[in-house]
C-alpha cells in the first residue's frame, strides 16, 4: 500500500454493487458509525412523494460498522468520486475514515477511505422511525433502482456473507420477509 491509495468505503449498496472499477475488495469495518435506514430515496429506491429508505451511518462512539472498502487504481480515482457524487447525490456528503481491514483480532491493516454519509440536515433525510414503520414504507417503494424490499434483503444477506452482524438490518429483514407475501424471497 502506498501513501497515493484511494480507498473507498460502503455500508450500503456498494456492498453488493459498487458499479466502479476497483484493484483491491475487502471487508472492514469503520469505529464510531452505526448504520441506520433513515435516510429517504427518492431517486433510487423510491421516488418523489414515495420515498423509500436506505442506510446511512451516524457518529456512534460505542459503535461499528461493517462493509467493503475498494482500493480504486490512481487512474480511475476521478471518474470513481465522479460517479459516486452523482449516485449518492440525494443528501450525502463525503467524509474520510479509517476502514480495518478484517475483523477484531483478525485486522490485518487499517487504510484512510472516502465514505458518504446523509446527514440530518439533508432534505431527503426521514429520521429515526418504528421499525414496522420503516418495514411499511419499504415495503411500498420502488424506484429507478428496483423496488426498495430488495435493497434490504441484498443489504442483509451480502452482510451474511461477510459473516458480519447489524441488527437494525437484520431486523428490517425479518419484518419484511416474515410479512405477507414476501415469502423466503
Amino acid at each position: 500500500m502506498s501513501a497515493s491509495d484511494f480507498w473507498v468505503f460502503g455500508y450500503g449498496s456498494l456492498v453488493w454493487r459498487p458499479a466502479f472499477a476497483f484493484e483491491e475488495r475487502h471487508p472492514a469495518r469503520v469505529r464510531g458509525w452505526r448504520r441506520r435506514f433513515w435516510q429517504g430515496s427518492v431517486d433510487h429506491r423510491g421516488v418523489p412523494g414515495a420515498p423509500g429508505r436506505v442506510v446511512t451511518v451516524l457518529p456512534d462512539t460505542r459503535a461499528e460498522c461493517a462493509g467493503v472498502v475498494y482500493r480504486v487504481a490512481q487512474a480511475e480515482r476521478a471518474a470513481v468520486v465522479a460517479a459516486l457524487d452523482h449516485r449518492e447525490q440525494g443528501g450525502y456528503e463525503r467524509v474520510r475514515v479509517v476502514a480495518r481491514l478484517g475483523a477484531g483480532a483478525c485486522e490485518t491493516r487499517a487504510v484512510e477511505a472516502l465514505m458518504y454519509t446523509a446527514t440530518p440536515g439533508n432534505p431527503n433525510y426521514l429520521g429515526p422511525a418504528d421499525l414496522d414503520a420503516i418495514a411499511r414504507q419499504v415495503r411500498s417503494a420502488h424506484g429507478p433502482s428496483g423496488e426498495n424490499v430488495d435493497y434490504v434483503l441484498e443489504l442483509a444477506q451480502a452482510l451474511r456473507d461477510m459473516d458480519a452482524v447489524d441488527e437494525h438490518v437484520f431486523a428490517l429483514e425479518q419484518r419484511l420477509r416474515s410479512s405477507a407475501g414476501r415469502g423466503a424471497a
